[in-house]
This record gives structure tokens, sequence and C-alpha cells, in this order.
């Protein structure tokens, strides 16, 4: 399974995000976000490639989900988008037949919603 690392920078915002891989029995805990994709979504090949995937526009949902998973103190976030390589269409099938077990086992699960704004963070939303 493959998972975002998420790694605080000394403002304790997210500083780095990068892509890493383990065997099924050495996953770490993860949060996972529910989101609707759109136009310049930063995929697998963006991650993993040499992109400048920061500048694409779907980086910042990447950016939001990592801090909320830091905000809980959750090193680890599982994007689709990013995790999963849809080149391959046994790892596209792999993946398809494992969401629900990955969803189950996450710690929780952030839903983004584009077209909904809030000005507090995702604790003050959550625990107003």
């Amino acid at each position: 399974m493959r998972l975002l690392r998420c790694v605080a920078n000394s403002e304790n915002e997210t500083g780095d995000v990068s892509l890493t891989e383990y065997a099924a029995s050495k996953i770490p805990p993860y949060a996972i976000l529910s989101h609707r994709w759109r136009e310049e979504e930063v995929e697998y090949e963006h991650m993993t490639g040499n992109y400048e995937y920061r500048k694409r526009q779907g980086y910042s949902k990447i950016e939001k989900c990592a801090r909320a998973a830091l905000q809980y103190g959750i090193e680890y976030i599982w994007i689709d988008t990013c995790c999963i390589n849809k080149s391959s269409s046994a790892e596209l099938s792999e993946a398809i037949h494992s969401m629900y077990l990955w969803y189950n086992e996450s710690l929780i699960c952030f839903a983004f919603l584009y077209d909904v704004s809030c000005d507090g963070g995702i604790v003050d939303i959550l625990f107003p």
C-alpha cells in the first residue's frame, strides 16, 4: 500500500509530502481522503516523476488533508489520485477491490468538499 508521508515544518504547517510504500503487514496508522476528482489533480505519475506537482491546482487539497492529519497526530494519508498507479490495470483492479478495506482500516476519513469553505481549522469545525 502506498501512503503519503506528511512532515510538519518549523511553523507547524505542512512542510513536505512524499510517497512511501509499505507491505500489508507493516502499514502505519493513516488518514484517508474522500473527494471528487477535478481538473489539475496531482496523480501518481506526478508524485513519482520530475513534475512540479506542488504547482498543480489539486495540491492544495493534499496540503489541507496533510495539515488536518497532522493536527490529529497522524503522519500518513492515503489519497487515491496520488497513491494508485492507474496506468497499471492490475494495480487499478487490486485497488478497486481493496478500497473498502483501506477506508475501513483508516483512523479517520476526511471529506473534501471543494465548494464549501470555512475560516476555522478542521479541529474547530469538528469540535467547536
